[in-house]
């Protein structure tokens, strides 16, 4: 019987249609994916792949293999894991970004129930407004919202992210409420500038009769982090559009205020993202459950 890593070599440069991109999946060189398929078509007695300098493609034995694979390889790793992962309990470093604002206020005060399940792991967590490369970065999971799922990325939805229009109580003392976010432009607007794009994000509203329209945000106040957005709105500095589990709390002690309350921008989901691997380390595999548990609860 083939090893697992020379078949998951195979497979994976298949789907990829290159060793260099296989090696990113598996955490492992090109050559040690170039040396197990080679492994494969030795033992084999078979070529599975034409290989040039621009391209890597199946052959006819190379595409009847894949084929007779299927979903197998998918049910093995899975097996093996879960024999592997309870023979020992989880432990080591888990490597974790998270968006900070999102992190900071929900995902850290799991903290200590986690480390109280699992005392052996140590956490390494990264509070960062970027998206990172999970794999060339080796960072076992990521928490935030936007990211583009690559080959070889997972993600599990955790909550929504609404958009929503918010300032302190302060701020709208003496003041008439907007009635449609093309009226914010009345106000002092803190706004976002991204750190990817470098321009100011710019948000389409809508109500739930599913009307639409421009939120109109004035610059008077640029800004590159929601916490920091937050905060100026907190001080009374003017309006702002932040994701509402960033400003729920906020809302509840009465520090700041959600303007037009029927009104939203959808900005896709937070979630939790993480490598796909033949053997997911029993760590990141805990980490991943009790993450998605606490927010289904």
């Amino acid at each position: 019987m083939e090893t697992l890593a020379n078949l998951e070599s195979f497979v994976r440069s298949a789907e990829t249609g290159s060793f260099s991109a296989a090696a990113r999946l598996l955490a492992l060189t090109p050559a040690a994916v170039s040396r197990n398929v080679a492994m494969l078509e030795r033992n084999l007695g078979v070529r599975l792949f034409q290989r040039s300098t621009r391209k890597l493609s199946l052959t006819e034995a190379g595409e009847r293999l894949l084929a007779s694979i299927g979903g197998n390889l998918q049910a093995l790793q899975s097996a093996i894991s879960a024999v592997s992962s309870d023979r020992s309990e989880p432990a080591g470093v888990l490597k974790v970004s998270l968006a900070p604002t999102f992190g900071i206020g929900h995902v850290l005060p799991l903290l200590p129930g986690f480390l109280a399940l699992y005392p052996l792991i140590r956490p390494e967590w990264h509070f960062e407004n970027r998206q990172v490369d999970l794999i060339a970065e080796g960072y076992d999971a990521a928490i935030g919202g936007g990211f583009e799922l690559t080959p070889g990325v997972i993600s599990r939805t955790l909550a929504a992210a609404d958009i929503v229009a918010v300032a302190s109580p302060a701020y709208m003392a003496g003041r008439a409420l907007p009635d449609s976010p093309e009226h914010l432009h009345r106000f002092d607007g803190i706004v976002m500038r991204g750190s990817r794009t470098g321009r100011i994000r710019q948000w389409v509203m809508q109500d739930s009769a599913g009307n639409e329209a421009q939120a109109n945000i004035t610059e008077n106040i640029v800004l590159n982090d929601p916490a920091a957005m937050r905060e100026a709105a907190i001080l009374g500095l003017g309006v702002t559009l932040l994701v509402l589990p960033d400003v729920a709390a906020n809302i509840e002690r009465g520090e700041l205020v959600r303007l037009l309350p029927d009104w939203y921008a959808n900005a896709g989901p937070i979630s939790l993202y993480y490598p796909s691997r033949t053997l997911m380390p029993a760590k990141t595999r805990v980490f991943i459950d009790f993450v998605v548990e606490a927010f289904q609860r």
